[in-house]
């Protein structure tokens, strides 16, 4: 089942249209996507795990995983093209997205296709052993990528494949961090580490970078960080603020916090 917009759309204030639906999403600034999303951004904060069991309420419910997926990375398209034009970096470079093997990584790979779709040259790097994601509804977006011609893919199996593709990050217009989100404990491994030390090596040079869902390493409960983790100028989540985005570790972390709306029927939701 597919639910629609109206349906789905739930929060105080008038309803808005979900971003997959909403025809203007692409042409907002960050300001404008904030004020759009304004009635997910006031809901309650809930917990990593507190959103991971919506999610699964959701599909429970019959709410398809892959239009979940689909609203998310619509949302992070989105927050990707503001972010360059707020740092006058949109057309100056590639977008490049590094996604991991779930469902953090399918938000990515759905995004690319909404960026690509937009006119930006985007650079796709799948980080993991693996030369497809692990996760069904992600496996389903990456098909998709892989035969859109606009988009580079780059599959970066081990750690030195990932340095390889950092020589010359600092070309980038923006870089996205859809390596990891929830469920991140103790300490990163190859090829994810070197992933988030490229990251964080591009934000050094003055990339911006934006975190989907949390900065990959960032607990999204406690707001406890690995070593290394991610620091974003702007970290994207989804139906509600994350109890670790607040905290003092979190929000120095995640830079600003735009929260979008994705769906989640309100008999799923439990704060």
């Amino acid at each position: 089942m597919i639910p629609s917009a109206s349906s789905r759309s739930i929060g105080a204030g008038p309803a808005v249209p979900l971003p997959a639906d909403d025809p203007e999403l692409m042409s907002l600034d960050l300001r404008e996507l904030r004020r759009r999303w304004a009635g997910a951004g006031a809901r309650p904060p809930m917990t990593g795990e507190a959103m991971t069991g919506a999610d699964h309420r959701a599909q429970a419910l019959g709410v398809a995983g892959e239009w979940l997926m689909e609203q998310a990375g619509a949302a992070v398209a989105a927050a990707a093209r503001a972010l360059a034009i707020d740092t006058e970096r949109w057309g100056q470079g590639p977008i490049v997205i590094l996604v991991g093997p779930g469902n953090n990584g399918g938000d990515g790979l759905v995004a690319a296709r909404h960026l690509a779709a937009a006119g930006a040259p985007v650079v796709v790097a799948l980080v993991a052993a693996d030369a497809r994601p692990s996760t069904p509804d992600a496996a389903k977006n990456w098909d998709r990528i892989v035969r859109d011609t606009r988009i580079t893919i780059v599959h970066t199996p081990v750690a030195r494949d990932v340095t390889m593709l950092g020589q010359g990050i600092e070309k980038a217009a923006i870089v996205v961090d859809a390596l990891l989100g929830t469920g991140v404990r103790g300490e990163l491994r190859e090829p994810i580490r070197s992933a988030v030390e490229v990251v964080n090596r591009a934000r050094a040079a003055m990339v911006p970078v934006l975190a989907v869902d949390t900065p990959t390493a960032i607990d999204l409960t406690s707001g406890d960080p690995s070593d290394p983790a991610v620091r974003a100028d702007l970290t994207i989540t989804f139906h509600r603020p994350k109890t670790g985005l607040l905290t003092r570790n979190g929000a120095a972390l995640a830079g600003r916090i735009l929260v979008a709306p994705i769906g989640i029927p309100a008999e799923a939701d439990r704060v």
